[in-house]
């Protein structure tokens, strides 16, 4: 009789017929970690993809793959809740994460991702489920990245607009309710709003879940029926009853919550350092990769604003209601993959057990989500799978020490050899810093010219290109006190997009955006003269669009400002693609001359 190869592998599980079988991989002696709780010691077998037996008791064939389990833990391959799946996706499958839930993508971005997940034969990537358009205000969260975003403004278009959101993909929908922060502000969907959007989610058998960044609007999203919270809130101490108040509604509504710590640390301007600091992680990553990881939304470490995600997330446990590991990678202070390890530990830090910080990141999020195939060690299941040494339901540290990865039954480790040499090879590369004038001096302005003795040089730069309406007009100023011409920027800063900004930039590579070594500075300095208003000055890196910015202001009077290259927190000057100066986000008016700009070695 001809078997198939997988009706081959159940005779293989099940029985002790002699039959002879295509080759399976039987892990033995592993400890497991099913995905809600740590079995004891047993083999488990895979092939064509698929858990064919989780407790598999029968012999040992000599077509089988044999992997050593002993001292080691199997569990499933971990799912990152909340994700932004833009670049950098050479990174999660490496680190464990084989599944992502995006929280954002443009349409064809979000359907790419979802035919690759589609595909059985994918084992060089992790499978991701993306809400692709998000809900949001017209000028709201959402809408400051530079391509055009289906807004709403009432109740009336909720039906229409989620259709069209099932229609091009979207796995589930994601509403933003955002009033934004000190120095910023978004437009948010109203109340009314937010409840049709629900309820017409709810209508076509779509999950909704719902972005919120205060106690308020958390209370507020889950009263109108939302499924999930994607974010908790920074904050000091929460009283007793705000606590139990959210608690409660939580668990009334059968929501589950994903804290976002990796981010919510960033914000309160805390690095990773437990990540950081481990170099077994870290030399995966690429210098442009590592620069997130440096790089924090907050200028200064305030330890108490995670006190209420804190506080929030072992009250959620304890009633409990499902609490689930997100990262929101893709933001400062985070990285693909490698920020799923510290969010677990961010988690047991918060009040949970390393169990339950292990559940948050493999079966919770499935059931969450709907993801009936994966997230469990279970015959049947996916074998996306992470083996550790040790145990991680006794030290969540163990989740870091990985011995290798399945990916539909593939293992992982070629590609993370792959990475590793190709980051030992781009960093032994010798360096080639740019040698600076004897001077430092980059800005060379005359009325002919703004030049500069390398790079592509200097031009004027506002939001336009993200879809603002701010303006600049640079020319000639009049000379510093030493004789230096100076330029003379004259910017509008208007509304018409969530961070606006208009000024000029200095291209330190031969071509704009591309990445230059700066290394041999260590500080920034350059005079200026203005109207009394703050400004920016900032450096942005290869891998990202976002600069490193330190404020300062423009005096009536002519001053130098010199800032080491430190202070431009997460800076690393080798890989530099812009320095800029801007005005904005304030709308109105602005005006000033810089003169003299130098990088400098002291």
């Amino acid at each position: 009789m001809q078997l198939t190869r997988f009706a081959c592998a159940l005779v293989c599980a099940f029985s002790t017929f002699g039959v002879t079988c295509s080759a399976a991989t039987l892990i033995q002696h592993v400890r497991v970690f099913d995905g809600s709780k740590m079995l004891g010691e047993r083999h488990v077998l895979i092939d064509q993809g698929k858990i064919i037996n989780a407790d598999f008791k029968g012999p040992v064939r000599a077509e089988h793959k044999l992997v050593d389990g002993k001292g080691k833990t199997l569990m499933p391959g971990l799912i990152d809740a909340h994700v932004h799946a833009y670049q950098d996706q050479d990174l999660p499958l490496i680190y464990g994460v084989t599944t992502q839930i995006d929280m954002f993508s443009a349409v064809t971005a979000m359907q790419d991702l979802h035919k690759r997940r589609d595909d059985l034969k994918n084992t060089q990537s992790s499978d991701v489920f993306s809400a692709g358009i998000l809900a949001t205000a017209p000028k709201g969260h959402g809408t400051e990245y530079g391509f055009e975003i289906d807004t709403l403004t009432k109740p009336e278009q909720a039906q229409a607009w989620v259709d069209r959101r099932i229609a091009e993909g979207s796995h589930f929908i994601k509403i933003v309710m955002e009033q934004g922060g000190i120095g910023y502000h978004f437009n948010s969907l109203d109340l009314a709003t937010v409840q049709a959007l629900i309820k017409a989610s709810h209508a076509r058998g779509k999950l909704a879940v719902v972005h919120i960044s205060t106690l308020e609007d958390a209370k507020a999203a889950l009263k109108s029926g939302a499924d999930g919270l994607v974010h908790l809130f920074n904050g000091k101490t929460l009283s007793p009853h705000q606590l139990q108040e959210l608690v409660n509604l939580a668990k009334a509504r059968h929501a589950f919550v994903i804290p976002t710590f990796s981010v919510l640390e960033s914000i309160a301007g805390i690095k990773a350092q437990d990540v950081l600091n481990d170099r077994d992680l870290m030399q995966l990553l690429s210098k442009s990769q590592i620069m997130p990881l440096n790089a924090t939304y907050g200028m200064e470490v305030k330890q108490n604003l995670l006190e209420a995600p804190r506080q929030l997330t072992a009250a959620l446990h304890l009633a409990k209601v499902p609490v689930l590991a997100g990262t929101d990678a893709g933001n400062r202070g985070t990285q693909f993959g490698i920020s799923m390890h510290h969010e677990l530990a961010a988690l047991v830090q918060a009040g949970m057990s390393p169990s339950a910080a292990l559940e948050a990141a493999t079966s919770a999020p499935a059931k969450a989500f709907r993801l009936s195939n994966r997230g469990r060690i279970q015959n049947g299941y996916k074998a996306d799978l992470l083996l550790v040494e040790g145990d991680p339901s006794i030290d969540i540290g163990a989740t870091r020490r990985i011995v290798e990865i399945w990916k539909n039954g593939e293992i992982v480790s070629p590609l993370r050899t792959q990475k590793l040499q190709q980051v030992a090879k781009d960093n032994a590369v010798k360096s080639s810093a740019i040698p600076l004038p004897p001077d430092g001096r980059i800005s060379l302005f005359s009325a002919e010219k703004f030049a500069s003795p390398f790079g592509y040089g200097w031009m004027a730069s506002t939001d336009a290109a993200m879809g603002g309406k701010s303006s600049v007009e640079l020319s000639i100023g009049e000379p510093e006190p030493a004789g230096q011409a100076s330029l003379m920027i004259k910017a509008n800063i208007n509304a018409g997009f969530s961070f606006p900004w208009a000024g000029v930039v200095f291209f330190p590579a031969t071509q704009p955006m591309q990445a230059a070594d700066l290394s041999n500075a260590n500080v920034l300095k350059f005079k200026v003269k203005g109207d009394g208003k703050s400004y920016n000055v900032g450096f942005t890196m290869q891998g990202s669009y976002i600069p490193l910015n330190v404020g300062f202001t423009a005096a009536a009077e002519w001053q130098e400002v010199s800032l080491p290259l430190t202070k431009f927190k997460g800076l690393d000057p080798s890989i530099v693609t812009m320095l800029g100066f801007n005005a904005g986000p304030t709308p109105g008016n602005y005006q000033l001359q810089i003169a003299d700009v130098r990088l400098l070695k002291e």
